[in-house]
């Protein structure tokens, strides 16, 4: 027993030394090192600082260094020299994109500092006076056993013989919460509580100045420091109090326990009274929470979905106070047993509405799957959702191709009701495969929706094929489909969005680079034409590999290069260089527009704004030659609202598993147009000869179509209309009311072959839709709740007289419209026609 005890005594010792203060380059073998996390952005190169409660990663001066694109858009906002990621020694949750004191900005150095004393380490970054405007600027970033934070002491220096105005306005990005103030401390939550992560900032001391976090004017030769202290802890109510700490507050440790039962309550938000509004903090796994809070009497306010409010009182003393253990009564709750029709578990989504006053719940941040607003997106359809007692409307769904299932439920206190039912598909897209080539999750920037999130937002929504496009950064979703169980309802290859000022441009397939800048993705270029070429050759040319424009002014394209307002033919020969170009990215279904131009006006604005309508664009290029093959998406950057599972696309595939697609064999049919838009309805046309969207075909005098639309139980289409060379064919126009006997109240819709006579060469495009019908059921209260059912094929391109297919040119009343036009212009065209 000695020999063991001695044991264990060696290897805690041995333990506690290697945990002390460090600094060290993450490199040669040691970029393994780097913390991970919701927001780890670390790469090789960079510094990481650590202590025995905390690791820290400060980024390198490397040419072109920046987080995500929260911290830069194009050639601005370079960020070496910041805090970039910050997070509990070992517990790999980072959720900081980056901490930049007195802004981004190039620095002339970043090193270690040497001869720190013993428990601490630090780095410095310098940025001299010559690259700077004459302000030398140094941060300092040292960690100190002990401290469950980062100090970080700026220096600003005027070395000019002239008053500078200097902004001390420190950047830090991508929290939902704008931040509060406790005693001076700055705070602010993770994006998903349920990461259990909080930071607080707590100023510390100030010298040569009485303000600090604008502008200041700084004196020649004179020069102004500020020592802040950047705390981290498992919420922000635990941060705060790691910050009052360093600020010299006297304060206690506070140790409790939240049970209902013998079962810990892991789902608790405990309000710490700071101030008036509480600070929240979180549990662990096992219902424990413990915070460091000053010495007086309180409250601890105990709220949780499902449960009424309680609350535990403390007497917080120097050194430890165990907090009485609080028993809750068991949560209001709804489990779901959710299968498909041969008992597999299934991806799914439900929506709530309060009913009889009741009203919707709040499940959570629009970011994330698990609870999101008035929703709750479930990898495998065996989840559990809290919510308050009361009556409810209950809706669960699984994209445009299965059924629905509703329920009114009334949620009794401290009682679990059972919510279990079968999602039938409906919907046989046998031979297509669904897919959505524009996605977007916290390593973009942009926006802070979690991967996961994300990932099982595209599989309850039945999108099999969805390509990685995160912004400026190559990077593979493909290991977090494995781990969430996705694989047999996802498919992914690497790719990214280059992203700058203008044209965006989606690619794939990339190997990202492990530790590299972007994963080794190029640099976006402002000429539309270099991007794609770059992409085009990077890592070595593919045959598969697929170059898009997202959201794109053709205008700008292929119109009006300069924006000067005159037509000059846009970027010569960009045309050749893309694979496809997006039609559609967002609520509007506006392919059957009357105009290039829409004007609106914001509530309470007077002034309106002329903007193009992309599809109307897309139809005049057709007509001028321009072969674009269209692509819907929904460039998602949230789960709620902004989501995936408005547009996506259809193409044909060898087989319907999605976890056996293969993109070599997809890309030559998207390559080809063999596409299909939708928000819901499956769409499909074909020539009697079995040519579908994208090809061409040989007709004299007309040619059939085969129409065919299925939707499922909760969509309907009540139109199917014909463009001729992008024109609305008055004659081919078929409504339920207007042919009431063409359509149908199953899943088929139509089915229908249509006679299209031609004198002259023509693309065709089929239009199916509903012209007033919302998607409620789908979307819920969410922003897409009101888009129609709408879907519509990429051109079918006949050659009347053998010739092989010209275009007519036709503009469709219209010119081509230049960019910059004002709403008055706009209006004036418009009324003119």
């Amino acid at each position: 027993m000695k020999k063991i005890a001695l044991s264990l005594l060696l290897l805690s010792t041995a333990s506690s030394s290697l945990r002390s203060a460090e600094v060290f380059e993450a490199a040669l073998g040691r970029e393994k090192e780097l913390p991970g996390g919701k927001e780890a952005d670390g790469i090789r190169g960079d510094f990481v600082l650590r202590n025995d409660k905390i690791e820290a990663v400060i980024s390198h001066n490397a040419p072109n260094r920046r987080a995500n694109m929260s911290t830069f858009y194009g050639e601005k906002g370079m960020s070496p020299g910041c805090l970039y990621d910050v997070t509990l020694r070992g517990a790999q949750n980072d959720q900081l994109v980056a901490y930049c004191p007195a802004g981004y900005g190039p620095v002339s150095y970043v090193r270690m500092m040497e001869g720190t004393p013993a428990g601490e380490a630090a780095v410095e970054a310098v940025t001299s006076a010559g690259i700077n405007e004459g302000i030398y600027r140094r941060n300092e970033y040292r960690v100190k056993d002990g401290f469950q934070g980062v100090f970080i002491t700026t220096t600003l220096r005027n070395e000019t013989d002239q008053p500078q105005k200097v902004s001390t306005k420190a950047e830090m990005t991508r929290f939902n919460s704008k931040g509060e103030t406790v005693e001076g401390i700055f705070w602010v939550d993770a994006v998903n509580p349920a990461h259990r992560c909080g930071y607080a900032i707590s100023a510390l001391e100030t010298k040569g100045t009485d303000k600090w976090g604008g502008d200041i004017e700084i004196a020649p030769g004179k020069e102004v420091t500020a020592t802040r202290f950047f705390a981290v802890g498992t919420s922000p109510a635990q941060a705060v109090g790691e910050a009052l700490e360093a600020k010299g507050t006297k304060v206690g440790l506070v140790k409790g326990e939240v049970k209902s039962g013998q079962a810990p309550v892991t789902s608790v938000t405990v309000g710490v009274p700071f101030s008036k509004e509480p600070v929240p903090g979180y549990p662990d796994d096992e219902g424990r929470y413990s915070f460091k809070l000053p010495l007086r009497s309180m409250a601890l306010k105990v709220t949780d979905l499902g449960r009424d409010d309680a609350s535990v009182n403390v007497v917080v003393a120097e050194g430890e106070t165990q907090a009485p253990s609080l028993s809750l009564p068991p949560a209001a709750r709804l489990r779901f047993k959710i299968t498909d029709e041969a008992g597999q578990p299934i991806p799914c989504k439900a929506h709530f509405a309060g009913l009889e006053g009741t009203p919707n719940p709040d499940l959570g941040p629009k970011e994330r799957a698990a609870g999101c607003v008035d929703q709750y997106h479930s990898k495998n359809g065996d989840f559990v959702v809290q919510l308050n007692p009361g009556k409810y409307r209950v809706v669960v769904v699984r994209g445009p191709e299965y059924g629905h299932l509703t329920q009114e439920i009334t949620i009794e206190s401290n009682q679990e009701s059972v919510f279990k039912g079968v999602l039938k598909r409906l919907v046989d897209t046998r031979g297509w495969i669904s897919s959505d080539f524009h996605n977007h999750s916290t390593p973009s920037g942009d926006n802070v929706c979690d991967t996961d999130g994300r990932l099982i937002n595209l599989a309850v929504e039945n999108i099999e094929f969805a390509p990685t496009t995160e912004h400026n950064r190559f990077y593979d979703w493909e290991p977090w489909i494995r781990e969430l169980g996705l694989t047999p309802f996802v498919k992914t290859v690497k790719g990214v969005e280059l992203t700058g000022s203008r044209q965006h441009i989606n690619a794939f397939p990339f190997e990202p680079v492990a530790y590299a800048q972007d994963g080794g993705a190029p640099v976006w270029n402002d000429d539309p034409r270099i991007t794609a070429l770059t992409l085009r050759r990077w890592q070595g040319e593919r045959a598969d590999r697929w170059i898009q424009f997202n959201h794109p002014d053709l205008s700008n394209m292929f119109v009006d290069r300069d924006g000067d307002g005159l037509a000059d033919g846009g970027f010569v020969g960009v045309g050749e260089m893309i694979d496809g170009t997006e039609s559609q990215n967002g609520p509007g279904t506006d392919i059957l527009a009357e105009a290039p131009y829409k004007i609106t006006r914001k509530a309470g604005s007077l002034a309106a704004k002329a903007s193009l309508v992309r599809e109307f664009v897309w139809r005049q290029l057709l007509n001028q030659g321009k072969r674009l093959v269209a692509v819907g998406v929904a460039d998602a950057h949230a789960v709620y609202g902004n989501g995936v599972g408005s547009w996506r696309i259809y193409l044909p595939s060898s087989t319907d598993d999605p976890a056996k697609i293969d993109w070599a064999e997809l890309a030559p049919r998207a390559k080809a147009g063999n596409i299909v838009l939708s928000t819901g309805p499956f769409l499909e046309v074909s020539t009697p000869d079995g040519k579908i969207a994208g090809d061409d075909v040989r007709a004299t005098g007309g040619i059939d179509l085969k129409v065919r639309v299925q939707c499922t139980d909760w969509l309907d289409i009540n139109r199917v209309q014909v463009l001729v060379n992008s024109r609305p064919d008055p004659k081919l126009n078929f409504t339920r009311e207007s042919h009431p006997q063409m359509f149908q109240d199953g899943v088929v819709k139509f089915d229908q072959t249509i006679h299209v006579p031609l004198q002259e060469d023509a693309h065709l495009i089929v239009v199916a839709m509903h012209e007033t019908l919302g998607m409620e059921t789908c979307f819920g209260t969410s922003s897409y709740a009101t888009m129609r059912p709408c879907a519509y094929n990429n051109p079918i391109y006949v050659d009347v007289d053998g010739g092989g297919f010209k275009a007519n040119g036709d503009t469709l009343g219209f010119d081509l419209p230049v960019m910059g036009l004002t709403a008055d212009k706009a209006k004036a065209l418009l009324e003119k026609k």
